[in-house]
């Protein structure tokens, strides 16, 4: 009877060293989530420098040709910003496409992973089961492996949902949760899952200290894949972080899984527009 009620936490490998580095770097600078994400995951890698130089959300970016916004756009409710970049990064005027590429950050993340790592981009389709799937296949590597998600945000719960109104996902399937946050296309880290009986609640690691306990959330696995699949907005899709000699694995397993291997245009551009 006690093994119907049980749930149990799964970890990604090396999810405790990002949520150590990203508790530490919070919050990310303007336009930046990408990048921020991609320095926590490569970190957690163990790629701490690149051409002598520590590596931040701001090499990231300069590596994935981001782009900033003369002004913030939205952000979630009590945010005010961050714009003390450490490097020049170049401007744009329209903040509706300002931020970071996925094929940027995923030329980022495999340049400056030095042969070390690789960053495998999958496109969906995306649902309980292929999420699902793809989390279990890089849980059970032994070396570090990361998840970073692009996702529309307003398909997620709000990142304040109550003990009993997890609880009652988890043991009951119950899908009324708080309203969301904000709606804007993001990037997050996915670090771990709570399994359930009637289902799983996903940890994300976020870019904010305003959204969840100091940025990190807990979110039901249909409501990430929807915000993965996002419907009603620029594509989106997931970026996973390995060891390179897991690649083969995860190519293998993804395809077994029916995700399809490729970038996706999430709608950001890679330099300024032409004045």
């Amino acid at each position: 009877m006690a093994a119907a009620h049980a749930v149990h936490l799964e970890l990604l490998p090396g999810a405790r060293e990002l949520l150590a580095l990203h508790d530490r770097e919070l919050p990310q600078r303007d336009d930046l989530c990408g990048a921020f994400c991609g320095a926590l995951a490569l970190r957690a890698g163990g790629i701490a420098s690149a051409a002598g130089e520590p590596l931040d959300q701001d090499a990231v970016a300069i590596a994935a040709g981001s782009v900033i916004a003369g002004s913030h756009g939205g952000l979630p409710h009590g945010e005010r910003g961050r714009r003390d970049y450490r490097l020049s990064i170049p401007t744009i005027d329209d903040a509706a496409v300002s931020g970071t590429t996925a094929a940027g950050v995923q030329r980022a993340l495999e340049e400056l992973g030095a042969g070390e790592l690789r960053a495998l981009p999958f496109a969906g389709p995306w649902d309980a089961g292929t999420l699902d799937g793809l989390f279990s296949l890089l849980a059970s590597f032994e070396r570090p492996a990361s998840l970073i998600a692009n996702v529309a945000t307003h398909h997620l719960w709000g990142s304040h949902a109550s003990v009993t109104e997890l609880l009652d996902y988890l043991y009951d399937g119950t899908q009324t949760g708080p309203v969301p946050d904000w709606r804007v296309g993001h990037f997050v880290c996915v670090v771990g899952r709570i399994v359930g009986p009637a289902g799983n609640l996903y940890a994300i690691a976020d870019t904010y200290p305003s959204l969840g306990d100091r940025g990190v959330h807990l979110q039901p696995r249909e409501r990430l894949a929807a915000a993965l699949e996002r419907r009603d907005m620029p594509e989106g899709g997931v970026l996973a972080l390995i060891a390179t000699q897991d690649a083969a694995a995860t190519q293998a397993g993804a395809s077994r899984l029916g995700l399809r291997e490729a970038i996706w245009d999430n709608g950001t551009v890679t330099q300024p527009l032409a004045r």
